[in-house]
Order: structure tokens, then C-alpha cells, then sequence
């Protein structure tokens, strides 16, 4: 009996998790809707430069105390400067195309709408520069890794990918790419598609510890 209320609780849980998720979602793309205006973009020709890149293989972070994920192994693992303290808050580099993923992390206390609100706050300072966003859920039931990941658009954007996991009750990390050059995500699209590969392996292996 006691298993299946658990069970019951557990499946009610992930279920308020998700509409939580989904609501925020829908919050955050309709203020964006909103605050586009009457915007007319006209469409232009895309062409890129050739770049090679090269062959995805990956190797599994499992230094951190709180969480593990796999990373590719041309990618290089370096310690937040700017917040040394934290000792689960990493950067992801990628000296080759001089990108970055900045992962921070927060125990949850009773504070999750915060650190939700928090995430959504930093997406929307792009917004002024973003021709669009688009949004995808993230679930995964076995491993209490829920989340969304934001796909921002638009050649001048600093960041063209955020994301947040949570477990809703003890964990949240979040994730933005950023690149230290300045933007013109046209001709830089096939290395933005490349690492945007890389980081949804990494959201696919998340785990909690």
C-alpha cells in the first residue's frame, strides 16, 4: 500500500512540475510576442564560410559534487573565475570557436519559483535583440531531471541558447552559451548548430548525485 501512494505521490509530483514548467513557458513566449511590435523582417540569402569541425565524441564530467554530465572531449573544463566559492559552477569551453557554456548550480530550498524566475529574467534582457525564441521541454522521469531549454534568434544575440534543470525539490542548474566575440550569429549559425548539439548530449546524460 505504502508503495503505491508512493508511487501515486511521485507521478502527481512530476505531473505539477510539468504544468509549472509549461506555464512559464507560455508566460515568457507571450510577453515576447508582445513586446515584438509591428516588426517586418525580410528575408536574405544565408551563406556560410566552410568550417570543419570535428568528430563528436564525448567523455563524462563526474568531478562535480552535486551533478554529472558528459562533455565532448575537445572541450576544455574550467572553474567559474568570477565566483570561486562555488565549487559546482563550471564553464564548458570551447577555445576553438571561443564559446562557452556557463553552468551554475543552487540548492533548492523552498525557493524554486525564484530560481525560475531568475532564469527567465536573464533570457529576457536578449529579447530586445532576438527576432525570435522557440522553446523545448525537458523530461526525464528516471533521472528527476525536468527543465527548458530557449533557443534565441537573430544575428546580434549574445547568447543564442539558455536552459535550467531542476528535480523541483533539492537541485537547479542552469546553463547559457555565450561567445567571446562579437555577435553575427549568420555566418557563425553551423558552429552555433554544432555546439547546440553538444549541449543537448549534455542535457540527455544529466544526472543528479
Amino acid at each position: 500500500m505504502k508503495t503505491v501512494k508512493r508511487g501515486k505521490w511521485r507521478e502527481e509530483r512530476n505531473d505539477a512540475i510539468m504544468r509549472f514548467i509549461t506555464v512559464f513557458s507560455f508566460m515568457f513566449v507571450f510577453v515576447f510576442l508582445s513586446s515584438c511590435g509591428d516588426r517586418n523582417p525580410q528575408p536574405k540569402p544565408r551563406g556560410y564560410f566552410r568550417i570543419d569541425l570535428p568528430e563528436k565524441q564525448y567523455l563524462r564530467l563526474d568531478s562535480m559534487q552535486r551533478y554529472s554530465f558528459e562533455v565532448p572531449t575537445y572541450s576544455v573544463i574550467t572553474p567559474d573565475p568570477y565566483s570561486p566559492e562555488e565549487k559546482d559552477w563550471v564553464n564548458v569551453e570551447f577555445p576553438k570557436y571561443k564559446g562557452t557554456v556557463h553552468v551554475s548550480y543552487k540548492n533548492v530550498d523552498g525557493n524554486l519559483g525564484d530560481f525560475l524566475e531568475d532564469a527567465h529574467t536573464m533570457i529576457t534582457k536578449h529579447i530586445v535583440k532576438a527576432t525570435g525564441i522557440r522553446d523545448s521541454v525537458v523530461v526525464n522521469h528516471d533521472k528527476d531531471v525536468y527543465g527548458l531549454v530557449y533557443f534565441l534568434e537573430g544575428d546580434d544575440v549574445a547568447s543564442p541558447l539558455q536552459f535550467y534543470l531542476t528535480d523541483s525539490t533539492e537541485h537547479f542548474m542552469r546553463g547559457s552559451l555565450y561567445f567571446n566575440i562579437r555577435p553575427n550569429n549568420d555566418s557563425m549559425q553551423p558552429i552555433i548548430n554544432y555546439i547546440t548539439d553538444d549541449v543537448r548530449h549534455l542535457i540527455s546524460t544529466f544526472e543528479w548525485k
